[in-house]
């Protein structure tokens, strides 16, 4: 819970750009965690979802100053 809270804080700070960047950044891993996943079985499968999700709340933030709430 602190470390979902922290990551919040975190992100509220960047701009746009550096938002951006940071999922772009964060897709390139899931792709990568991914297709090492497809290959062999990764020993915590549960970080691909928690990715996925860090990359759904950095889109939520980016849709936020885009739309300048």
């Amino acid at each position: 819970m602190a470390k979902t809270t922290d990551y919040l804080k975190s992100i509220k700070d960047l701009n746009a750009s550096d938002l951006t960047a940071r999922i772009k950044e964060d897709e390139m891993r899931l792709k990568k965690l991914e297709f090492a996943h497809a290959i062999s079985p990764l020993e915590n499968p549960v970080s691909i979802r928690g990715l996925r999700r860090d990359i759904a709340r950095l889109k939520t933030e980016l849709r936020k100053k885009q739309l300048g709430a």
